[in-house]
């Protein structure tokens, strides 16, 4: 038997809100505060029972990037009154991934934003290329939840992809995707003769050799590169170095491979910095993330699409609802470790930012929705300049803004005015 047909049934409506969230990393989140703030009836679902998604439960070491945002610049100021030792009350983009994930809550419920942990958004509500809401399954069950206006948060874009929004996965070329990651922390750490290793361009001189060129001998492919960040806890390191390529972050057979492939490189990478990193010769596994790093999956097809040449040449378009964007071309190696040929990281010059248009988080046909995060329209390129979290967390707060406008106003998403959007996020906090 090839497929089983599944009987129709009616779904409880548990809910019916003004504007409904998909998705709690830091672009759901500020996306939820966002549109709870201007008074609309918000709710934030999760999948898992932590809010923060890679920022939390990823165990990210950091927030990378920067951005003009008021959310993201009240959540590095309130996580500054939140740390400990040497970091207490000091701004820092260095994170606690438990405190973090107990301030998003704090800032959420003084919000009044309804949140539904442990939630997965399965289908779209539809009707007539509108999105009204969606199907969420959870330990109570199927349900229905029902919204004016849904924002997609999830990453990968689940929700949109259910509703049909049109879609590409990966580069233009050949579709592949960068890979993914399980990051984890090591203690036991000397820190005052760690090395640390920021970039992948970043190189590191020791008596047994440099370390990244080390690495790529002694480390197993695909992993092989060494990416070490400082925590805010003593003698705590934060290790990005795992590696798993070929992977659909879309495909769960995928993503059980990707997991099994970068733990079991865990052991050999702490058997490595033992041997050959100054400061890690006794250090142990601390913990490692309960959520994988996916990088790249979709990208939908708005009303503009962002590319490379409008981030090089700092273009400020007159919708924009995120300004002051700034990365580099962070292109994870698409066949092995270390930096992809397309990547630019020390050598990327353009230090006066970009905008976003508010053409890129609105589907190019579908209603009822709007792009948040990773997932908005833009190329392959200028996508692994805009995934970083601080601009995700841009967009969710200019998404979730221009949800709450179109909920006051009675329109659709497309029909309102970036103005607006501009109004809000500008104004005087």
């Amino acid at each position: 038997m090839d497929w089983y047909e599944e009987k129709a049934r009616k779904l409880k409506i548990t809910n019916s809100v003004d504007v409904l969230v998909t998705g709690a990393g830091p672009s759901g989140v500020a996306a939820a505060l966002a549109a709870a703030r201007l008074g609309a009836n918000t709710m934030l679902i999760e999948r898992q029972g932590v809010l923060g998604g890679i920022s939390t439960s990823g165990l990210m070491s950091h927030w990378t990037g920067s951005v003009n945002s008021g959310l993201y610049d009240e959540i590095l100021q309130r996580s500054a009154a939140r740390n400990e030792g040497e970091y207490k009350d000091k701004v820092t983009v260095i994170i606690d991934p438990e405190k973090l994930q107990t301030l998003y809550a704090d800032m959420l419920c003084e919000a009044g934003v309804k949140l539904g942990l442990y939630t997965l958004a399965s289908d779209a509500v539809t009707e007539n290329n509108k999105v009204q809401g969606a199907i969420v399954e959870s330990k109570s069950g199927r349900e229905a939840i029902l919204a004016k206006v849904v924002v997609d948060a999830s990453g990968d874009g689940d929700l949109a992809a259910r509703a049909g929004a049109a879609y590409v996965k990966g580069r233009e070329s050949d579709g592949k995707m960068q890979p993914v990651t399980v990051m984890f922390k090591v203690a036991g750490v000397d820190t005052e003769r760690a090395v640390f290793l920021n970039a992948f361009e970043s190189l590191c001189h020791t008596e047994k050799g440099e370390l990244q060129a080390l690495a790529k001998q002694h480390i197993s492919h695909p992993a092989g590169h060494v990416l070490l960040y400082r925590a805010t806890l003593p003698g705590v390191v934060t290790c990005n170095m795992t590696n798993c390529v070929g992977i659909d972050g879309t495909n769960a057979e995928d993503l059980t491979r990707a997991e099994l492939v970068c733990r079991k490189q865990i052991g050999e990478i702490i058997a490595f910095l033992r041997e050959y990193a100054p400061g890690y010769e006794h250090c142990f596994l601390m913990n490692s993330a309960a959520l994988i790093g996916v990088r790249e999956t979709r990208r939908f097809k708005g009303l503009y699409t962002l590319t490379e040449q409008d981030i090089l040449e700092a273009r400020v378009f007159d919708d924009w609802v995120v300004r002051d964007a700034s990365f580099n071309f962070d292109v994870h190696n698409i066949t092995g470790a270390g930096l992809d040929e397309t990547g630019v990281q020390k050598e990327f010059r353009q230090t006066a930012g970009y905008t976003i248009p508010y053409r890129c988080l609105v589907p190019e046909k579908t209603d009822g929705l709007l792009l948040c995060g990773r997932n908005i329209s833009g190329t392959h390129m200028a996508h692994s300049n805009y995934r970083a979290m601080p601009i995700c967390a841009a967009i969710g707060e200019a998404s979730g803004t221009a949800a709450a406008i179109a909920c006051r106003m009675g329109v659709e998403p497309r029909e309102v005015k970036a103005e607006e959007i501009q109004k809000c996020l500008t104004a005087v906090r």
